[in-house]
């Protein structure tokens, strides 16, 4: 069990911590993205496992066991809520991790995902695109099928995606060529042939938003593509009001990340870890920000 007692005190009340997330790598910064745009007045606290990345490749058992280590780091420095910002960490280990924190709220972003995608479609036939290890899990197409029982899903790893966004190889031939190597099964061969295809996509990992463009040339016109960033966000804003854990005032959207708003733990290579996180956050990351650590 990871212990959460003492992450507050009368000098750092509990609404004042920061909210903490961790992923394999710098994939979850389109989720605190999303969070810092929602959530403004909120500091965060950010773990990148990049020394054990990527998790999608991994089994079921080490992905938990990685998993529990990072939270356990992150309230060992005290986070008022934890935010899994890996679809692949969701999918394996949600339930252990809230085993593990039991006085603290673990928010994971399968379930917004599959609420986003559900509200979306207007046929009830969603693909998911996802890591090997979500779709080996099958977490989407149950969260997908609690909500939407007569939903039909097409399921398809795209395990490549997650270097190519980590390269920044974003645009262009090899990017397009990737997307329609994965996708034209689901839509463009279909539709030659007659047949329905979704008219939803769930890019079912925190990394594929960044190839976005190329993914939705793919999908072709009238696919509907959500991810679960911007759902989590409102989740967690809801749950702070609820609890009354949410701050006060003072705005940093769009602004450079000042020591104090968001601040940075990765297991390897710092350099390529604030390099790679500018990429999927979006704005600049000070390297004052980024602390080496071992887990």
């Amino acid at each position: 069990m990871i212990t959460t007692q003492g992450i507050s005190s009368s000098l750092s009340p509990q609404r004042e911590l920061p909210i903490g997330l961790f992923d394999s790598g710098v994939g979850g910064m389109t989720v605190l993205r999303a969070m810092r745009e929602q959530l403004p007045n909120e500091s965060f606290l950010y773990l990148g496992d990049t020394a054990r990345m990527p998790y999608g490749t991994k089994g079921v058992e080490t992905v938990r066991k990685y998993c529990l280590e990072a939270a356990a780091k992150l309230v060992e420095r005290g986070i008022k809520l934890l935010v899994v910002a890996c679809n692949t960490a969701t999918a394996a280990a949600l339930p252990q991790l809230q085993a593990a924190c039991p006085g603290m709220d673990v928010v994971g972003v399968v379930e917004p995902g599959a609420e986003a995608a559900c509200r979306a479609t207007r046929s009830g036939y969603i693909a998911v695109i996802a890591t090997s290890g979500t779709i080996r899990g099958r977490a989407y197409e149950e969260a997908i099928l609690r909500r939407m029982p007569d939903a039909r899903i097409s399921a398809k790893a795209c395990p490549l995606f997650v270097s190519m966004a980590e390269d920044g190889l974003l645009e262009g031939p090899l990017a397009e060529a990737l997307a329609a190597r994965y996708l034209d099964p689901i839509f463009r061969n279909p539709r030659e042939q007659g047949l329905e295809v979704p008219d939803t996509l769930v890019l079912a990992c925190t990394h594929f938003p960044l190839l976005r463009n190329a993914i939705a040339r793919a999908a072709g016109e009238g696919v509907t593509i959500v991810d679960s960033a911007s759902n989590t966000a409102r989740e967690v804003r809801a749950l702070l009001q609820k609890k009354h854990l949410a701050r006060g005032s003072g705005p940093n959207v769009g602004m450079p990340l000042c020591p104090g708003s968001v601040r940075f733990l990765t297991t390897d290579d710092v350099p390529r870890f604030t390099r790679m996180g500018e990429l999927f956050l979006g704005i600049p990351i000070a390297p004052c920000t980024v602390e080496l650590v071992e887990l």
